[in-house]
C-alpha cells in the first residue's frame, strides 16, 4: 500500500495532447464540436510539440473550454495508486480510454516499457496531467491537457473548477489574437526565473522559454523583482486576518499589488484580490468602499471565472446590500480607501 500525495502534482500541468475529437467535451453553444473548432486548433509548435492556437480573435473573458473530467480522485489516498487509477480506467469508454493513454507524461522510469507496463504508465500520465477539481480532488481533462505553460504576463488564460456543475472552465484572461498560442500557468509564477524554471524542469521536464523567461537578463531581473515584491505584499496583505495591519494599510497594499501587476502585465487573481478588499471594507463597516471594490471584483471575476459564475453573482449582490456581507461590522469601524485602479 502506498500513500500517494497527488497534491504534489497540482501545479496545473498538462503536456501536449493529440487532436482527438471524440469523448465527452462540453463547450458553450449547441454545436459542441463546431464551437470548439471555432475557437482554437491544436497544432505542432516548434520546440514544444503540440499547442493550442487561436483560430480567430478572442475577447478577454470569453469561455474557451468547458469540460468534464475523465475521472476524479481524492488529492490524498492510502491505497495502491496504480490499482485505483486502473479501476477508473476500466469504467471509461473506448474513446475516453484512448484519450487518456494519448496524453503525454514525464518521470516514467527508463527501466519500464510503456507498451507493456500500462499500470505504471497510467500513473505517470495521471501525475503529469492531473489538475485541481475542487478542494480535495484532482481530475484529468484531455482538452485542458492541450494548453501549454507561460509565466507571469505570458499566460493569457485561466481555469477554474465549478463544483455544482462538475466541469472545468477555461477563460481568456486577455484579448488573444488570431494565430496566437493560448497559454495557462502550471504554478505560481510570482517568483524568480531560476526558481520557476527549476520547478518546471523537475516537475514537467521542460526548460521554459516563454516570453518572460526569454527576457534579457537585465529585464528579467526587473521582472523578478516585481513578481517577488507582489508575492511579499500578498503575504503582508494576509496579515490583516490576524490584525497585524489595519484596514487602511491592507487596502493600500492591495492597491500596490494592483499597480505592480499593471507594470508587470500580470493580470491573474484580480477578482479574488478585489473581493478580499471588499471583505475588509465590509468588516470595517464602510459601505461605499465595499460596493466600489465589489464592482471591481465583479468585473475581474467575469474575466477569470465567467460572467455566469457564483463569484460574479455574489459581488453583484454585495453592491446592492453591502451590510449583508458575512464580515460586516466584525472589526472597528473605519473608512478604508476605495479603489483608484
Amino acid at each position: 500500500m502506498i500513500l500517494l500525495f497527488i497534491a504534489g502534482y497540482l501545479a496545473l500541468r498538462r503536456l501536449p495532447y493529440p487532436n482527438v475529437q471524440n469523448g465527452e467535451f462540453l463547450f458553450a453553444g449547441n454545436d459542441l464540436e463546431a464551437r470548439g473548432a471555432s475557437i482554437f486548433s491544436v497544432r505542432e509548435i516548434s520546440g514544444k510539440g503540440k499547442g493550442v492556437i487561436a483560430v480567430r480573435n478572442i475577447k478577454r473573458g470569453e469561455q474557451l473550454i468547458r469540460e468534464r473530467p475523465l475521472f476524479i480522485l481524492p488529492s490524498e489516498i492510502i491505497i495502491s495508486p496504480t490499482a485505483l487509477i486502473a479501476h477508473h480506467l476500466s469504467l471509461l469508454t473506448s474513446d475516453q480510454y484512448f484519450q487518456f493513454y494519448n496524453l503525454s507524461y514525464v518521470n516514467f522510469s527508463p527501466h519500464l516499457n510503456p507498451e507493456t507496463d500500462l499500470a505504471e504508465l497510467a500513473l505517470a500520465i495521471f501525475q503529469t496531467n492531473a489538475v485541481s477539481a475542487g478542494v480535495n480532488s484532482v481530475g484529468v481533462f484531455p482538452r485542458m491537457a492541450r494548453v501549454n505553460h507561460g509565466c507571469s504576463s505570458a499566460f493569457n488564460s485561466v481555469y477554474t473548477w465549478r463544483e455544482k456543475e462538475g466541469v472545468l472552465v477555461v477563460h481568456a484572461l486577455k484579448d488573444i489574437g488570431k494565430g496566437q498560442e493560448i497559454l495557462t500557468t502550471y504554478t505560481d509564477t510570482k517568483r524568480p526565473r531560476d526558481q520557476r524554471r527549476e520547478f518546471l524542469r523537475h516537475q514537467y521536464s521542460f526548460h521554459c522559454t516563454c516570453d518572460i523567461c526569454s527576457l534579457p537578463d537585465e529585464k528579467s531581473k526587473i521582472s523578478d523583482h516585481r513578481l517577488m515584491t507582489m508575492s511579499e505584499l500578498y503575504a503582508k496583505f494576509a496579515t490583516w486576518g490576524n490584525s497585524e495591519i489595519d484596514g487602511v494599510q491592507a487596502i493600500e497594499i492591495a492597491q500596490r499589488i494592483w499597480e505592480l501587476g499593471n507594470e508587470e502585465g500580470y493580470l491573474s487573481e484580480r477578482g479574488r484580490l478585489a473581493a478580499d478588499a471588499a471583505w475588509i471594507a465590509a468588516a470595517h463597516s464602510h459601505a461605499v468602499s465595499t460596493k466600489a471594490w465589489a464592482r471591481v471584483a465583479e468585473e475581474w471575476f467575469g474575466y477569470e471565472v465567467g460572467v455566469d459564475s457564483e463569484q460574479v453573482l455574489e459581488m453583484r449582490a454585495l453592491q446592492t446590500y453591502p451590510e449583508g456581507h458575512l464580515a460586516w461590522a466584525s472589526r472597528q469601524a473605519m473608512q478604508v480607501p476605495a479603489p483608484t485602479i
